[in-house]
């Protein structure tokens, strides 16, 4: 987990803390600081204090963005870092149109895993 860029920072227009998250997810703190663990959320700190925040649109509701964990495992497997990872789910896409979250949440989640794991080549 790092610190966020000013990029970063307008990429993504809203953020959960882990407790917000945990409380959306009905799930303890520590089981949601596991998730990230396993790559099946990613969060950065932000701000002054440094808090750990999670982009709002990694979940849909009560649960994880369908799709989300998977393209996760496969950017870390491509060795990107968790605001690389968030940086790329928010940045525009011609060839999707959008940005790969909009597509995951779209239920695209096929066409963003094949840009995904396109990287490592």
């Amino acid at each position: 987990m790092t610190s966020i860029s000013a990029e970063l920072e307008e990429l993504v227009p809203a953020w959960l803390t882990l407790p917000e998250v945990a409380e959306r997810l009905s799930l303890p703190v520590n089981r949601t600081r596991q998730l990230l663990k396993e790559h099946q959320l990613a969060a950065v700190r932000r701000g002054e204090s440094r808090v750990l925040s999670v982009p709002a649109a990694f979940l849909d509701g009560t649960q994880i963005l369908k799709g989300l964990p998977g393209t996760l495992t496969l950017l870390a497997d491509n060795r990107f870092t968790e605001e690389e990872s968030v940086r790329w789910l928010f940045t525009p896409d011609e060839s999707l149109p959008g940005t790969p979250v909009q597509a995951l949440a779209e239920n695209r989640g096929t066409e963003v895993r094949r840009r995904a794991h396109a990287l490592g080549f």
